[in-house]
């Protein structure tokens, strides 16, 4: 037996107990890692005139990951170096026996000289997966001119059909200071898009119900969500939710301060007349409904405790208390279940909000009307940026002359390309109901650093917390639309909000992206007044204009009846996740020098969709 090999104990696992098996993390799976290889000559004497510089390239390359990206959770990425410079097949070998070991999920090339790249890359297969994302840093200097190899090399990938991210700055760099601003924002482009392909790979989208009134973003394609996105779909008919409501498999403490909690800090308005439940009861059943969904998205190792099931009257189960492995989900509603009780409304805004009854935690991803589209959109841009994304009806195009015309207020100055009227049925995460950019202090912040900002200080936190639930009332929900009631957000997002909108698009058997970068805007008073009354003043309402394009060009091009919209401008990461997934963009306003794509997409003339189309999707 050699040192390695364990022996199994069968007899001793077929009498084991099953049970919750508790993890670090809300769902269970290898953190995301990305490999740093530092590649040189090996010829003798200019492998060692390159040693010290190669290494400290690679090593700024190294705390600029470590230091900046983080999960939606905080949790930070993992980085390994190649145990030494790779300079020849075998050094190429033992690289990449330890990355997996590793688990390693993505892959930095670092040079500052000439190296063998085709040699390098290991018998002509590369370093790594064929699924995973590739960068390669070469430096731009005149003594030892990394441009030489990196573009040698960049050209092997492409001829074997590799894509690789090629980073060169377009000045002569300084290896004493740190790294160039162009180089470490797209290295962190870069890394932040890997990350979010290896965090949702192996994970579920959770269908609760199945197609919403006939709209097809809610149609789950099981297959595209596996061959684009490395993804499952878990499918659990409504009657499961309504199974556990009525026979109470939930933490009855866990919702007794959950009520609590929303009675203290939120306004409500619970309608007049007749409703279908009293105020209170109504207020329980859409907190039930959370707790459900959440559990049934991630589990809950307090319904397999038999001592508090007793307690609580509920039978404990191990198997339902797993969860469906969900990273993303959403929810059929109308019109099976919202004819006969209360909507999701609550559920939604509730779960993609970035803290709840428990106190801050990461965002999560709950579509509405079970539109995955969007819901895989929202998870893109959540995992990007670490905030909570705001899912929207893209309701109405507002020109500047039929505001005028419907309220004799000329806002032509405003928005002379005029505005969408975004809202929803109260779906949107209650931070949108804030302006993070100046909560933070202001200045020329990226979205990312907002949201590191907001982990790192918990005053920043609550001051956020405190806003969000001050700007927010729940209000019961039309009876026309949902005779089952509900309880829907209310707020009207500030205006000048840097906010980019996107959605993902099926045609056949093959996915497009629209990415749309824009501004909310902070309309006159009685104007947005009545716009919100002749539309639905129940819900929550964002008025946004696209950037370099009209209201009505966006309306006009953008695919279906819904997008999703996140703070900051992220069209760039947009377009960089998508290219490491090979999807086309089909429509965006990111300006030219941002857009960052392998070099192999310019051997195609840049042309997105040929490119994607000769590949095919990443998993297959």
């Amino acid at each position: 037996m050699s040192p390695r090999e364990e022996t199994v104990s069968f007899d001793k696992l077929a009498c084991s107990k099953r049970t919750f098996v508790p993890t670090a993390r809300a769902l269970p799976g290898p953190v995301p890692t990305i490999a740093i290889t530092p590649v040189a000559d090996g010829r003798t004497g200019a492998y060692e005139a390159n040693l010290q510089g190669t290494w400290r390239m690679a090593e700024r390359v190294y705390r600029l990951l470590t230091e900046n990206v983080r999960l939606p959770d905080g949790t930070p990425i993992r980085v390994v170096v190649a145990p030494e410079i790779v300079y020849g097949p075998r050094t190429g070998a033992l690289a990449q026996e330890y990355y997996a070991r590793e688990g390693v999920s993505a892959n930095i090339w670092v040079s500052r000289s000439w190296a063998y790249s085709d040699e390098l890359m290991s018998a002509c297969m590369g370093i790594g997966s064929t699924e995973w994302p590739q960068a390669a840093y070469g430096l731009n200097q005149t003594d030892r001119p990394g441009a030489v190899w990196l573009k040698a090399f960049t050209a092997a990938m492409d001829e074997k059909k590799r894509p690789v991210f090629c980073v060169y700055n377009p000045d002569l760099e300084d290896e004493k200071g740190p790294l160039a601003p162009f180089v470490a924002e797209r290295l962190l482009r870069f890394a932040r898009c890997a990350a979010a392909v290896a965090e949702m790979r192996g994970k579920n989208y959770l269908s609760l119900g199945s197609v919403s009134m006939g709209i097809i973003g809610s149609d789950v394609r099981r297959n595209l969500l596996h061959h684009y996105f490395g993804m499952g779909a878990v499918s659990v008919d409504m009657v499961a939710i309504q199974g556990r409501m009525a026979r109470g498999y939930y933490d009855h403490e866990e919702l007794e301060k959950a009520f609590a909690f929303m009675k203290e800090n939120f306004r409500f308005d619970f309608g007049e007349g007749v409703r279908p439940l009293p105020p209170d009861d109504l207020l329980r059943e859409c907190l039930k409904m959370t707790l459900i969904t959440r559990d049934l998205m991630i589990g809950n190792p307090r319904l397999a405790d038999e001592r508090v099931g007793r307690k609580q009257g509920f039978r404990a189960d191990v198997e339902f208390a797993q969860g469906c492995h969900a990273i993303a989900a959403g929810t059929q509603g109308q019109r099976a279940w919202t004819d006969l009780y209360p909507n999701f409304d609550m559920t939604e805004s509730l779960l993609c909000s970035s803290f709840d009854w428990n106190g801050p935690r990461a965002p999560m991803v709950v579509a509405t009307e079970n539109d995955c589209k969007n819901g895989m959109g929202m998870l893109a841009a959540t995992l990007l940026t670490g905030m909570p994304q705001m899912f929207a009806d893209i309701r109405t195009n507002w020109t500047p002359a039929s505001i005028r015309k419907a309220t004799g207020r000329d806002v032509s100055k405003l928005v002379p390309g005029g505005l969408i009227d975004k809202r929803n049925s109260g779906a949107a995460a209650l931070e949108y109901s804030v302006d993070v950019f100046k909560l933070v202090g202001g200045g020329d912040r990226t979205i990312q650093a907002v949201a590191a900002l907001l982990r790192e200080r918990s005053d920043l936190r609550e001051k956020l917390i405190r806003a969000a639930m001050r700007n927010t009332i729940y209000t019961a929900a039309t009876l026309e639309y949902f005779p089952g009631d509900g309880l829907s957000s209310h707020f009207r997002t500030p205006g000048g909000i840097p906010m980019t909108a996107y959605r993902y698009n099926v045609i056949g058997d093959e996915i497009t992206c629209s990415v749309v970068e824009g501004d909310t805007v902070e309309l006159p008073r009685e104007v947005a007044d009545h716009i919100s009354e002749v539309t639905d003043k129940t819900w929550p309402e964002t008025y946004w204009a696209p950037r370099n394009m009209t209201s009505f060009e966006y309306m006009s091009r953008i695919g279906p009846n819904h997008d999703a919209n996140s703070f900051g401008l992220i069209g760039a990461d947009l377009l960089t996740f998508n290219a490491m997934l090979r999807i086309p963009v089909d429509m965006h306003n990111v300006p030219p020098e941002q857009v960052f794509r392998p070099t192999l997409w310019d051997r195609y003339g840049g042309d997105d969709f040929r490119v994607c189309k000769a590949l095919g999707p990443l998993y297959v």
